[in-house]
C-alpha cells in the first residue's frame, strides 16, 4: 500500500496533510536504519500495518478540537502520530518508557512540522494530568490497559466524551471477561471500514 490508497479511505484530507503523510515513510526509514522502532520487514507494509491501521481509531471516533488525547506506550508514535496529523485541533500527548522512542518520534514531530504533540519518555504511573482519550495499540492486555489509563481520563461512562480506545487483534473475550465489571466495552472490527486482508480478526476497542 502506498499513500495514493490511504487517501481514499480519508478523501477530504487537506494538502499540507497529504504532505505530512507522504513524509512519514523517508523519515521513518531513516531512523529506522539508527534506531530500530519498526521490524525491517514491517516497514514494506508501512503505511497499511502502521498508519492506516492507526487511523482505524478515527473511523470510529472523531476527535474534536481542544479534546487532549494520551497514547500511552506510542513506541515509533502509533497511533498517536498519524492521528495527530489527522486532527491538528487535538492535543496529543505521546508517551513510552524507552527514550530512543521518543527520540524518534520527537524528530518525526520536527521533521513534519506538528505543532499539536508533546512526547516524552514517562511511565502512565507518573503521569498526572487528565485525558479525554487515552489510545493504544496491542502493546498489553486490556484489563492492563484499563488499570494503568482508568484514573487518567476526565470522564467516565460516557461514550461521546471518550474513554480509551486501543487496537487490538485476535480472540478478546478472554481479556474482555477479566475487565472490572464497572467498563463499559465496544468491540469494532477494522475491516467495517478497511478492506486489507491485514485487517482481518483486528478491533478498535473502546472502554468507557
Amino acid at each position: 500500500m502506498d499513500t495514493t490508497s490511504l487517501f481514499k479511505y480519508f478523501p477530504e484530507l487537506s494538502e499540507k496533510q497529504k504532505e505530512q503523510y507522504n513524509q512519514l515513510k523517508d523519515i521513518y526509514l531513516d531512523w529506522n536504519s539508527k534506531i530500530n522502532v519498526i521490524s525491517r520487514k514491517d516497514m514494506e507494509h508501512f503505511y497499511e500495518h502502521h498508519v492506516l491501521h492507526s487511523l482505524a481509531i478515527a473511523k470510529y471516533f472523531e476527535l474534536v478540537p481542544g479534546m487532549k488525547v494520551m497514547d500511552l506506550g506510542t513506541g515509533g508514535g502509533f497511533p498517536g502520530i498519524p492521528l495527530a496529523i489527522l486532527f491538528p485541533q487535538t492535543d496529543f500527548y505521546l508517551i513510552d518508557g524507552t527514550g530512543k522512542k521518543i527520540k524518534v518520534v520527537n524528530a518525526v514531530k520536527e521533521a513534519i512540522g506538528l505543532e499539536n504533540v508533546v512526547a516524552e519518555q514517562k511511565r502512565a504511573e507518573e503521569v498526572k494530568a487528565k485525558f479525554d482519550v487515552v489510545t493504544g495499540r496491542a502493546v498489553m492486555t486490556l484489563p492492563e490497559i484499563a488499570n494503568l489509563a482508568g484514573n487518567k481520563l476526565r470522564i467516565r461512562g460516557d461514550v461521546e466524551a471518550g474513554g480509551i480506545l486501543y487496537l487490538k487483534g485476535g480472540n478478546l473475550a478472554e481479556e474482555i471477561g477479566k475487565l472490572n465489571r464497572y467498563w463499559k466495552v465496544k468491540k469494532v472490527p477494522v475491516g467495517k471500514w478497511f478492506k486489507e486482508e491485514y485487517f482481518e480478526e483486528k478491533y478498535v476497542v473502546h472502554l468507557y
